[in-house]
């Protein structure tokens, strides 16, 4: 695993340029249970950003991590943003 800012920089690469947005959907879930809350936070942000560039989610998994993740007062505006945006985007 590398430092906190190589998997930052990953995950927003992965979401942005990788066509398997099933395989980054996982990259991301797996990422929002991170500890750190600048990883967690930006793995909100980048299910955000799936949705909104490959119209396509597995929204039975995300919706439901997503709402797990509301009660971090750290995280808490980006996870409410993602779910707002994916409710506009898909």
């Amino acid at each position: 695993m590398g430092s906190d800012d190589e998997i930052c920089d990953t995950l927003l690469s992965i979401t942005l340029f990788d066509e398997d947005w099933s395989w980054c959907q996982t990259q991301c879930l797996s990422f929002l249970k991170h500890t750190n809350p600048d990883i967690s936070g930006l793995a909100a942000t980048c299910l955000d950003h799936l949705a909104r560039i490959h119209h396509k989610l597995d929204k039975q998994l995300v919706i439901p991590a997503l709402k797990q993740r509301l009660t971090d007062p750290k995280i808490s505006g980006r996870i409410q943003d993602a779910l707002d945006d994916i409710d506009m985007f898909l």
